[in-house]
């Protein structure tokens, strides 16, 4: 059973924009690269779908923000406050806070 690679964005970018290019066809371009052309469909899209971000000029695109992930944090903030709380009454007695 073979592995998976793990190819790197730069390898991935070259691929794509040789795709791009059409000077070769994808098939034989996944034959000079040894991967599947269908792979390289892949890169060229997602290359091609991104390529606008790279133009924008200004426009960062904001964090996507999980509401319920940040009631999560907050909730898990005020239980560590009252633990921190709780132990630092309790230690005071021994001199140890």
């Amino acid at each position: 059973m073979s592995k998976r690679k793990n190819h790197k964005p730069a390898f991935k970018a070259r691929v794509a924009l040789e795709a791009i290019k059409g000077e070769r066809t994808v098939v034989e371009l996944a034959s000079q690269y040894g991967v599947h052309p269908t792979q390289i469909h892949q890169w060229k899209k997602a290359l091609l779908d991104g390529a606008p971000e790279v133009f924008a000029r200004g426009h960062r695109s904001v964090p996507e923000v999980d509401p319920e992930r940040i009631k999560d944090l907050h909730a898990k903030i005020g239980e560590l406050t009252v633990e921190r709380d709780f132990l630092s009454k309790k230690l005071k007695p021994w001199g140890l806070s």
